[in-house]
């Protein structure tokens, strides 16, 4: 287990999923340049630590595909104008990045490579091991799937130990915890919980995604400041959505350490003539 400033990192490679929504500030629509700024920062912390991170980014800020669809457009269609918002956000994530010094690079399951790189599985994982934040734009390139099921397919094929969602609470409660003040927030659930309950962390497709892999999901609050950081070091509040990591102890690596050391040499017993 990697270590930061003499703390357990629990995670050495990420996915965050951020919804469009969550850049927007506190504008109706679009994007705000403040709020990105501040998100880049949160991920910058982490990238400092040693965490490799990669994005899925939602375009719910711009436009939303199942919004476009109950107004009379074709859903596929629909769907299509959503994944062009979602590179959009994506670009604008990268700038903001690069900005403050974190090399990014954007990949796209549309192929657009005046701008952006195509979305290749090898590529993108050699950009993680190299240091770089990868930032997966378009969803998964094909219509009918939302952005977190886009998040939890990356998360599978780039081998990451947790995918985090990035919003407005810090974790999962009963019920709206804005609308009732009352409500409990969950420390840890399982995924078929959240299935079973029918709790709106993300789309069933996501969940049973997770689940089939066994990649734990972590929702927390990204307008906390250093809040992505705590996560990545178990603190913070927060909710884990399957397994939690269990932090190696001393006396296990000792022991780990002692059978990996090669056994002493002892001198060959002469036999009579």
């Amino acid at each position: 287990m990697a270590k930061a400033g003499g703390k357990n990192l629990l995670y050495k490679r990420v996915l965050l999923k951020i919804s469009g929504e969550a850049l927007m500030g506190t504008r109706e629509f679009g994007l705000d340049p403040a709020t990105i700024q501040r998100v880049a920062e949160e991920v910058k912390q982490v990238h400092a630590l040693g965490v490799e991170c990669c994005l899925v980014i939602g375009g719910g800020n711009i436009f939303r595909g199942i919004a476009g669809a109950s107004q009379g457009m074709q859903r596929a269609s629909a769907d299509y104008v959503g994944m062009l918002a979602t590179v959009m956000n994506a670009l604008a994530m990268q700038n903001a990045l690069e900005q403050i010094g974190v090399d990014t690079r954007v990949q796209s399951a549309i192929s657009m490579q005046s701008i952006c790189e195509p979305y290749i599985r090898r590529r993108a994982i050699r950009h993680l091991e190299k240091g770089r934040v990868v930032i997966f734009a378009a969803g998964t390139g094909n219509p009918f799937f939302t952005t977190d099921t886009a998040a939890a397919l990356r998360a599978s094929e780039m081998g990451c130990q947790a995918l985090l969602k990035g919003t407005k609470v810090d974790g999962v409660y009963t019920a709206d915890p804005k609308l009732h003040p009352d409500a409990t927030h969950f420390a840890q659930l399982s995924h078929h919980d959240v299935l079973s309950r029918d709790l709106k962390v993300m789309d069933a497709a996501a969940i049973s995604l997770a689940r089939e892999n066994k990649i734990p999901i972590i929702v927390f609050s990204i307008h906390k400041p250093g809040n992505f950081a705590r996560v990545m070091l178990g603190e913070g509040k927060h909710t884990i959505i399957g397994d939690r990591p269990v932090p190696q102890k001393g006396p296990q690596k000792r022991v780990a350490a002692a059978r990996a050391k090669p056994a002493k040499k002892t001198k060959p017993v002469k036999g009579r003539n």
